[in-house]
């Protein structure tokens, strides 16, 4: 009986190793597959990838750039002027923001779409001790970043971060993403944004401090995860690591895409994802430090069938005043009200600013404005100055909605691009002059 038990078990062990060789061998094969599409990709930059290879995850579109809030020389179709939603189906609606108070800075400083850089092409603003390359994608309009491969990557024009900044992101991943795949990780640090970045001890012999922002799209029950990791002069002094439901698949594209947004005033660092807020630190960063270098990392090497997707980068320095520029000066204006492409559709990212300003109307019930829309010089002038006074009016329409301002205390009025603040000729100040005005009656 025990012999045949024992047989029993050894068939049995037989069977199973035979059962993993075989999911080995499909792994394999499939990501092999997978690679030769990426070749694909590289080879023939902006031509179709089949669906079956990358999960329908790229469309074939132009290299030419999408504008992100303009309305293009040649539209025919009329303006949407839906709010309280993004505009897409299945995407959060403003609401959802409800607990959202991240403020973007109100003086641009860098913006990055990868628009300028051909599809199949690195940055070449950008270095790196890897590759990666521009694609185009159904995770969103225009051009992203996509790695494939762990290294390091950094922005060479961003060489320093003020007491107050903003940062802003879109990070996306392929659906199935691995648990066992690497982060995606953020780095703010003191030094310069040079070749000592390479070294894998970077952060130890150049005796660095700053913090490390680290995301994954799956995790414990598949959710995702995100951590934070503060270093002083080198060493690490605090570290965690959290569960977050944002890397959902809200769009049902088959990616998993999530919105970055990060607030420093001084020592202290929040951190959001969509409209949650991962991390709020008042000490996560060192003080009395320069700190100036913006870092991507993906460490350790990809699975074969993952990649991540970076775009619509965004600093913006400045801790907004809107109370006393309201009150005092007599007007203020933002940034952070946005819109989807060439519509007075708001994007949900909007509700901290608009909160900020509807909290300064509650309490100085007297007090009556005119909110005016600016647009940059991109496009038909005459299409711009509609889309400005429709977006002028759907700030409004929230405002007396969404925050119960009395409709009474408010006119709209749009510009276009008569009245820009900075040069249309960079896309900072394109960025610059994208914007709603409040002026006090």
């Amino acid at each position: 009986m025990k012999t045949l038990y024992l047989c029993a078990v050894l068939m049995g062990s037989q069977l199973m190793t035979f059962a993993q060789a075989t999911g080995d061998i499909l792994k394999q094969q499939a990501g092999q597959g997978v690679k030769e599409g990426a070749n694909v990709v590289t080879q023939q930059a902006g031509q179709k990838v089949t669906d079956k290879v990358l999960g329908k995850l790229f469309n074939k579109k132009s290299k030419k750039s999408v504008n992100e809030a303009e309305v293009p020389a040649n539209a025919g179709t009329p303006v949407q002027t839906n709010v309280g939603t993004s505009g897409q189906p299945g995407q959060p609606s403003l609401q959802t923001y409800s607990k959202f108070d991240f403020i973007p800075g109100d003086k641009v400083l860098a913006v990055d779409d990868f628009g300028k850089d051909e599809v199949g092409d690195y940055p070449a603003n950008w270095n790196t001790n890897a590759s990666a390359e521009t694609v185009t994608s159904s995770a969103g309009a225009g051009h992203w970043l996509m790695f494939t491969k762990q290294g390091k990557f950094f922005p060479e024009y961003i060489s320093g971060l003020p007491d107050n900044f903003t940062l802003e992101y879109d990070v996306a991943a392929n659906d199935k993403f691995s648990y066992y795949g690497p982060f995606f990780t953020v780095y703010l640090l003191t030094g310069k944004n040079n070749k000592e970045l390479f070294d894998n001890w970077f952060m130890v012999d150049g005796k660095r401090s700053g913090v490390k922002l680290g995301l994954h799209p799956t995790g414990g029950s598949n959710i995702g995860v995100s951590s934070m990791e503060s270093f002083e002069n080198g060493e690490s002094a605090m570290k965690n690591q959290v569960n977050t439901g944002q890397f959902s698949d809200r769009d049902g594209k088959g990616f998993r895409k999530v919105h970055v947004s990060i607030w420093r005033q001084k020592q202290r660092l929040r951190m959001y994802l969509n409209e949650e807020k991962v991390f709020d630190m008042p000490r996560a960063l060192p003080d009395g430090k320069p700190y100036g270098v913006v870092l991507f990392e993906v460490s350790p090497d990809m699975k074969p069938d993952d990649h991540y997707l970076l775009g619509n980068i965004k600093l913006a320095a400045g801790a907004p005043d809107t109370r006393n520029r309201l009150l005092t000066e007599g007007k203020f204006s933002t940034t952070g009200i946005l819109f989807d492409i060439n519509s007075a559709a708001m994007r949900p990212e909007s509700y901290g600013s608009l909160k900020d300003i509807a909290d300064v109307l509650t309490e100085n019930g007297s007090v009556k404005v005119k909110i005016i829309g600016h647009t940059d010089s991109d496009g038909d002038a005459t299409l711009n100055l509609i889309l400005s006074k429709k977006r002028a009016e759907a700030v409004k329409d929230v405002l007396v909605k969404t925050f119960s301002i009395d409709a009474s205390r408010m006119t709209t009025d749009g510009q276009g691009a008569g009245q820009p603040v900075a040069s249309n000729s960079t896309p900072e100040g394109k960025a610059q002059n994208r914007r709603v005005e409040f002026v006090k009656m």
